[in-house]
């Protein structure tokens, strides 16, 4: 179990990947990855082939949020996660982003459409994630780009570029501007199946399943 903050790194989780790919379930298999997790089956097909032949990337990501807002890595962003990492001010700092009010805002204000979506079961259940062990490591790595498997557009491009497997690439229109645009991207290459959804996927999982079932229906 990964809990400590010396073992949330990119090599990581490539590992893991690669092993429950090949050594939990037998390959080969279709993989639906979302977010920052979509780089990370891409990673895997090109480095690792053989065991994904169909890839589904849901509002795929290459860049964590800090460094997409801020346009770049800064140095900073190492003593940001010292900090959260430090055993007596981590644990405060990290609840207190992670608090229920604070979530709840930030889904207001700049996630969901519909403002009371994350609320109740939906709600408990994030939180939850917050809580488990290690968690404020993972997820400050995460946000200040600590876990971002490449270091540029370029780079992920290459990966979908070199990824020799049917894609489909599924967002929503009212994706954040920025992450919107790397998303955008993936539609000029040929080897991409784009669909889009009105708004964030997340609020309408059916909404999803039925574009990506039929599509993995004809690529068999």
């Amino acid at each position: 179990m990964i809990s400590r903050a010396h073992g949330w790194s990119p090599e990581a989780l490539s590992t893991f990947l690669n092993w429950f790919l090949n050594h939990v379930v037998p390959p080969r298999h279709a993989v639906v990855a979302a977010g920052h997790a979509a780089t990370y089956a891409l990673y895997q097909t090109v480095h690792q082939p053989g065991a994904i032949e169909r890839l589904v990337l849901i509002a795929p990501t290459w860049r964590g949020p800090l460094p997409t807002m801020m346009g770049g890595r800064r140095p900073w962003f190492s003593r940001i996660r010292d900090a959260v990492d430090s055993p007596v001010v981590g644990p405060l700092l990290y609840r207190l982003n992670v608090s229920r009010p604070i979530v709840g805002k930030m889904a207001r204000e700049h996630v969901y459409s519909d403002p009371d979506w994350l609320t109740g079961d939906r709600l408990a259940a994030k939180l939850a994630v917050t809580r488990a062990m290690g968690a404020r490591h993972a997820s400050v790595r995460f946000v200040s780009g600590g876990l971002d498997r490449v270091e540029s557009r370029d780079a992920f491009l290459d990966l979908v570029r070199r990824a020799e497997v049917p894609m489909l690439v599924v967002y929503g229109d009212q994706t954040p501007k920025k992450s919107r645009a790397e998303m955008e991207a993936l539609s000029d290459l040929p080897n991409v199946a784009v669909r889009r959804l009105p708004a964030i996927h997340e609020e309408f999982p059916d909404a999803v399943a039925d574009l990506i079932r039929p599509w993995l229906e004809d690529v068999q």
